[in-house]
């Protein structure tokens, strides 16, 4: 008789799955110059949306930079470090989050009234679309290892350049950047140290 613990483990990911979202996956600073066709950037979004966010908000908003004009329209905004990185890339990502969030929720939450709840709270506002914003942003990067690509995730950037060139009118702001492709894992480093579980993590 199959039992809840049979049932979950039936569930879990195997191994080797595991490896390539988490355990073997890396941030990624040299690649190769293979393009990442514009189907495969629908694809990583199509699995990304999915994620949770508060209030099925959905705040998150991405801006792929493929072309060598719009890559020079951000390098002006990249901190010295990030530019070699970001000019080789085949895409860097804006993740920016929507700050007018909000006016979509009567389609993405019809069951009840939560745009009256946001609307003139610039506060609650920047909270809820930066934190639900930032979730996203990691759905992201955990959608794009699933899809095959590698990522390289960065701050190291002047935010107000980046909002100024990008989103003038204001109502998006950059969160984080991403590089993504196909990394030259021959370039990379040894792996940094992790916390362990007792030193990061209670359990009360």
């Amino acid at each position: 008789m199959e039992t809840k613990d049979d049932a979950a483990q039936m569930n879990t990911l195997s191994s080797e799955v595991l490896d390539q979202l988490f355990r073997e996956a890396r941030t990624h600073f040299a690649w190769f110059p293979k393009p990442v066709p514009v189907e495969v950037l629908k694809q990583i979004y199509d699995l990304a949306k999915m994620g949770p966010t508060s209030a099925n908000s959905s705040p998150a908003r991405f801006v792929f930079i493929t072309s060598e004009h719009a890559k020079n329209r951000l390098l002006p905004a990249l901190a010295p470090g990030n530019l070699e990185k970001t000019k080789t890339a085949p895409v860097t990502v804006i993740v920016a989050y929507d700050t007018e969030f909000y006016e979509a929720l009567p389609k993405l939450f019809p069951h009840a009234d939560m745009r009256s709840m946001f609307v003139g709270k610039p506060t609650l506002i920047e909270e809820a679309a930066f934190r639900s914003g930032t979730l996203q942003g990691a759905y992201f990067i955990l959608a794009a290892r699933a899809l095959g690509l590698d990522c390289g995730p960065m701050s190291g950037f002047d935010a107000g350049l980046v909002n100024a060139e990008f989103f003038p009118d204001g109502k998006w702001k950059a969160n984080f950047l991403c590089n993504l492709g196909y990394g030259d894992k021959s370039k990379l480093f040894p792996r940094g140290p992790r916390l362990e579980f007792d030193e990061a993590c209670k359990v009360l």
